[in-house]
């Protein structure tokens, strides 16, 4: 399990050999700062969010390497959930934490192993699987699909992008950044530095309408600073991670006041509005024809630009 800059060019082809060669699974943490992603580049598993899939995602795992990442928990503490999500007996080995050279560690290891020559198998174009649902994963295989290439790509997407990883691996060559703590909010603006940072890239930011509350005034520096952001609001007027997680929780059912807290349709946002009054051009989705044309059209120019994903509850 790989975290860091390991999860980053040479380091992360360096541990990619060494899994090729010697069969151990290449992974890495849930939540990650960023990763080198795409076509050509090393692939790895991300440990799935949900306790009972992360689990069954370490289910089997005698040996667990950590290289810059540290043994994996549970988020929050579920009732009659386990706290540690490393299996029982497994051995755990820290091979180097965050501070060490990630790196020389990997290359040290591929040498003692004679992997640095050991054949890499880089993820490739994904054939066409014929035209995507309007549904997350439709909408996530769409956005992966239209990724331009050294494309910047920042995830706060949350319940809408749970199967954003998996298609990916396929997409354009590119950087995924995402949230790496549990306060939302953080995509709008990190969006914003990725393009002040790299103004020759494209920044796509995935957005989930209740995070995108907590920093909406990030639309008008981008705006003010002509910066090169198609974001992406995904709409299902609801704070949809704080109802999983109620649910995670042992709570079946909510009383009015506890399920007002968890809605924002009461008024109903509207996004393209909004945008608009902060200088930013928008527009509303509402299948995949139309994400498409849109995000093409975006794609093309430079600017901000900024999609309403109407979705279904």
């Amino acid at each position: 399990m790989v975290g860091g800059r390991a999860l980053r060019a040479p380091a992360l082809e360096v541990a990619a050999r060494i899994s090729a060669l010697t069969g151990a699974r290449l992974a890495c943490p849930t939540s990650n700062a960023r990763i080198e992603r795409g076509s050509g580049r090393a692939a790895v598993e991300r440990m799935p969010y949900p306790l009972s899939r992360a689990m069954a995602f370490m289910q089997g795992v005698e040996r667990l390497i950590l290289v810059g990442a540290r043994a994996p928990v549970a988020f929050f503490g579920y009732p009659d959930g386990p706290s540690s999500l490393v299996p029982p007996g497994c051995q755990v080995i820290e091979l180097a934490n965050t501070d060490c050279d990630l790196l020389a560690t990997l290359e040290l290891l591929a040498q003692r192993l004679d992997a640095r020559t050991a054949p890499l198998h880089p993820a490739s174009t994904a054939p066409a699987e014929g035209e995507p649902r309007w549904d997350p994963d439709g909408i996530m295989r769409t956005v992966a699909g239209l990724l331009p290439d050294q494309a910047i790509l920042v995830d706060e997407a949350l319940t809408s992008g749970h199967t954003l990883f998996q298609h990916t691996v396929h997409a354009a060559p590119h950087d995924h950044l995402q949230l790496t703590g549990g306060a939302i909010g953080m995509g709008l603006p990190v969006a914003t530095g990725a393009a002040v940072a790299c103004p020759s890239r494209k920044v796509i930011s995935l957005e989930g309408d209740g995070s995108g509350m907590y920093t909406a005034q990030a639309l008008w520096t981008q705006a003010r600073e002509r910066l090169n952001v198609l974001t992406l609001v995904f709409a299902n007027r609801g704070y949809q991670i704080l109802r999983g997680e109620m649910a995670g929780m042992g709570v079946s059912t909510q009383g009015p006041q506890a399920s007002r807290m968890l809605d924002i349709e009461d008024p109903e946002l509207d996004w393209v509005r909004l945008a608009n009054a902060m200088g930013v051009e928008a527009a509303t989705a509402s299948s995949i024809a139309q994400l498409r044309g849109l995000m093409q059209s975006a794609l093309a120019k430079s600017g901000p630009f900024l999609i309403e994903v109407r979705l279904n509850r």
